[in-house]
């Protein structure tokens, strides 16, 4: 593995129009490093940033053994003032290399979570969703004298309101058993072999977060090939999902054990083949084909006649795309209004032309169209 100047590689050495920080571990602080990328490079930013959980004093369990909580110093700030400056500078910088459709995902707890948000929508970000992560195993409250903390929030926001931003709502339904995704996930902690132990079978990191989490982040709102910028990368969660669903990533981490650790843990993986890192997509993602198309495909000619699935209303078709029924001229979804007296219609599932004896809609002529453009982009 290569070590260069402004990071390290986590993957196959860079073709000369690959940018040579994709796919790299920037070592340094955010905001600093943030300032070698270009602006607006990145597709999506998943940000896990110091807690400041204002411990004080030893965690004990009822055993008096002690409970290995996040003491570390990066997590620890002189005063509430302190962490707002720090929160505002990275989201300033997160906000320079967003792409301006790009989504942004911050995760945290009741100790910052609110102040973490009240600067982000101050930056002029947009909240689309909170997010409760329902942790199905939580750490039990020791001292017994607050509720257990069970739970993480995650805001889901993108650089600003009228964003065209990415969410595959087709892909998450299918992905949940033809269920709307909702907005509370009930996953675990990450336990077991996940769980990155180092020569002395400790935790390498305090809060490392499931690879559970990070899928359905990943999936929902980034696609395959997509730069995925995690600021506080910890020991790579963020960069081995985005290995495993084909993205690309590129991460910050200021200290070397973490680094090394994520190298570690994102060099043996791969992701699988094009075909199945394929989503579900719905129907006003694919690419869009004009009605003229047919006709310039030989799918449908002029003269042609159409008729609604009845056969009460009948229609022909002219050289430029357009039907003709009686006094009603026009697209294919003015005319099937007009016949029908609505003030609006789906063309493309009402009229109907016959083939092999049987009326099936012109939609299913779409389709072929549609066929023949995504085996072109491949």
């Amino acid at each position: 593995m290569r070590v260069q100047s402004k990071g390290v590689s986590a993957a196959a050495p860079h073709s000369s129009d690959r940018p040579d920080w994709l796919d790299t571990i920037i070592k340094g602080d955010c905001v600093a490093a943030l300032e070698k990328l270009p602006k607006h490079s990145v597709d999506a930013v998943f940000a896990d940033p110091p807690y400041n959980l204002q411990l004080g004093g030893d965690l004990l369990r009822p055993d008096h053994s002690q409970v290995d909580a996040c003491d570390d110093h990066w997590d620890q700030f002189a005063s509430f003032d302190a962490y707002d400056a720090f929160t505002r500078a990275w989201l300033l910088a997160v906000k320079r290399v967003l792409k301006p459709d790009g989504s942004l995902w911050v995760i945290g707890s009741y100790h910052n979570i609110f102040r973490v948000g009240t600067i982000l929508q101050d930056l002029g970000f947009w909240i689309l969703n909170d997010v409760v992560w329902l942790k199905s195993n939580p750490m039990p409250n020791f001292r017994g004298k607050r509720f257990t903390n069970a739970h993480e929030t995650l805001i889901w926001a993108v650089p600003k309101k009228d964003a065209r931003y990415t969410f595959n709502y087709e892909a998450l339904k299918t992905f949940n058993d033809d269920l709307q995704m909702r907005s509370d996930w009930n996953l675990p902690l990450c336990t077991g072999s996940e769980r990155l132990k180092d020569d002395a079978g400790q935790k390498v990191h305090p809060t490392q977060k499931p690879e559970s989490l990070l899928y359905r982040v990943l999936l929902s709102s980034t696609n395959r090939g997509d730069v995925v910028l995690d600021p506080f990368f910890g020991t790579g969660t963020t960069g081995a999902v985005a290995r495993k669903l084909g993205r690309h990533f590129v991460g910050v981490e200021r200290e070397q054990d973490y680094i090394a650790a994520a190298e570690k843990r994102i060099d043996g993986l791969t992701p699988a083949n094009d075909d199945a890192l394929e989503v579900s997509r719905g129907k006003r993602a694919e690419p869009r084909v004009p009605f003229g198309n047919l006709l310039e495909a030989g799918l449908i000619r002029p003269g042609d006649r159409l008729t609604c699935a009845r056969g009460r209303h009948r229609a022909t078709v002219r050289a430029d795309g357009s039907l003709v029924s009686g006094e009603h001229n026009g697209s294919i979804h003015k005319v099937g209004a007009l016949v029908q007296g609505q003030s609006a219609c789906n063309g493309w599932t009402f009229w109907h032309i016959e083939q092999d004896g049987i009326l099936a809609p012109v939609d299913g002529l779409r389709q072929i169209i549609r066929s023949g453009l995504r085996q072109g982009s491949r």
